[in-house]
């Protein structure tokens, strides 16, 4: 069997993904330190923090809520409330009763209000059931952050803040999402916990 990918072609990702990782920093540092102080506020006023989107960037929702539910370093520490819309019944019944663009807006109308962060991946940032579940965020007075890739897309409109990877390539957008998750993820304990 004849391997199509090859060292040269892993070297060139790498490399592909060093200069994304500078051009995001450069871009999105006051970003970063901006959202876990929102989220730190967030917690510190009885609030919580509800993560969505679909595909990867679902898998990517329960991810950064584990961090922040569980532990990210430091297993001392009590857990800080992180939602993900994650119940298969709840999901599978919204899609078939009503529609699969309403998903996240029902949970975000029965779960959200003033005190929380609403946080949306979309690496296009064009995804309807994730713009619709923002705007309804905003209706109800939660802070919104939109993590997604070059451009913004649609949802850009329906976010306080953006984190937008400077690249329409799916794949490396995602690896940035989860640099800065855990960077988040690391101030907020830190500023929490020691």
């Amino acid at each position: 069997m004849e391997t199509i990918i090859t060292k040269d072609t892993i070297t060139r990702h790498v490399e592909d993904l060093k200069i994304l990782v500078n051009k995001t920093s450069e871009l999105h540092k006051d970003t970063i330190i901006k959202i876990a102080e929102l989220i730190i506020n967030s917690y510190r006023n009885d609030g919580k923090i509800i993560i969505f989107g679909n595909g990867g960037s679902y898998a990517d929702s329960l991810h950064f809520a584990a961090e922040l539910e569980g532990c990210y370093r430091n297993k001392n520490r009590s857990s800080l409330k992180a939602m993900v819309p994650s119940n298969p019944s709840t999901i599978t019944a919204i899609s078939n009763d009503f529609s699969y663009k309403e998903i996240f807006l029902r949970f975000i109308k029965a779960n959200a209000d003033k005190r929380d962060i609403v946080i949306a991946l979309s690496t296009s940032g064009n995804s309807e059931n994730v713009i619709l579940a923002l705007e309804e965020a905003k209706n109800l007075g939660a802070i919104t952050v939109g993590f997604t890739g070059e451009t913004g897309g649609k949802m850009k409109l329906f976010c306080d803040i953006l984190f937008n990877v400077p690249s329409q390539d799916t794949p490396r957008i995602q690896e940035i999402h989860h640099f800065a998750y855990h960077e988040i993820c690391e101030i907020v304990e830190k500023e929490m916990f020691g």
